[in-house]
């Protein structure tokens, strides 16, 4: 199945070379695919997974590896924000 896959601010740098400009991928993965089976992958580094959203909706770090995704969903995940 093909999902969507996008890393915000600095987690882009994670993503393939080519794919940093759009800050994201098509990704075809097998069915029962989990939240966590997209990521971890990608050695994006724990305490930087912060805000996990699938098609906008929120996804608490419990439910990460237990979340499966489906068909043309978009998986997009920001680091902690911080500024002021």
């Amino acid at each position: 199945m093909r999902i969507t896959f996008k890393l915000f601010a600095t987690l882009t740098d994670y993503l393939p070379p080519d794919a940093r400009r759009a800050n994201q991928v098509e990704l075809d993965v097998p069915d029962g695919t989990t939240v966590l089976q997209v990521y971890e992958p990608y050695g994006l580094p724990a305490k930087m997974v912060h805000l996990v959203l699938v098609n906008g909706r929120y996804i608490a770090p419990e439910d990460r590896a237990t979340i499966v995704l489906q068909t043309g969903d978009a998986l997009a995940i920001w680091p902690p924000i911080a500024g002021g």
